[in-house]
């Protein structure tokens, strides 16, 4: 990975911390998803 893309990446996870709300979407969003590509699989 280069310099931008770690920076992105830093960036990103500090407004996570920061940011109670957008951690939670988040984390709603990836559940989601995981649940649905293993629903998928399984079936």
């Amino acid at each position: 990975m280069n310099k931008m893309t770690l920076t992105a990446v830093g960036l990103g996870a500090v407004y996570l911390m920061r940011n109670k709300d957008a951690r939670n979407k988040l984390m709603k969003q990836v559940e989601s998803f995981t649940g649905m590509s293993m629903g998928k699989s399984s079936s």
